[in-house]
């Protein structure tokens, strides 16, 4: 039988995910917030041209720290928003263990806040097989 967790266990398993990132990079997540919701929401997936809350597994808002300036004020915290149900069908689909695939999609995430693009993290996955 398949276990479908609910979204206090994918947030324990996403902050430990932090939790164990080299010190080089924790240090600079203080402040981003991780949080865990059933689906995206019409104006995240519009935003980001997806038609199907479920194409959609996490992702980061907030300015990258690349981005940052003193002169800016007034934002909200950057956080990194994980989707329940997309997560749990995409390890459905895959056969991925749930863990590795939040730590995947967290691991991603992460990166968009020190300033990568999709693409540059999708060459970064392609390096690493």
């Amino acid at each position: 039988m398949i276990h479908y967790p609910d979204a206090a266990v994918i947030e324990q398993i996403a902050r430990a995910a932090v939790a164990a990132m080299p010190d080089l990079f924790r240090q600079h997540l203080d402040g981003v917030a991780v949080h865990v919701e059933e689906f995206a929401d019409r104006e995240t997936l519009d935003s980001l041209d997806i038609a199907s809350p479920w194409g959609l597994l996490g992702v980061y808002q907030g300015r990258p720290m690349t981005e940052r300036s003193i002169w800016v004020s007034g934002e909200l915290p950057a956080r990194i928003r994980l989707f329940r149900r997309p997560l749990l069908a995409e390890r459905d689909a895959t056969g991925v263990d749930l863990h590795d695939l939040i730590v995947h999609v967290l691991v991603h995430e992460v990166g968009h806040h020190f300033g990568y693009s999709d693409e540059e993290m999708e060459e970064i996955d392609e390096g690493e097989d």
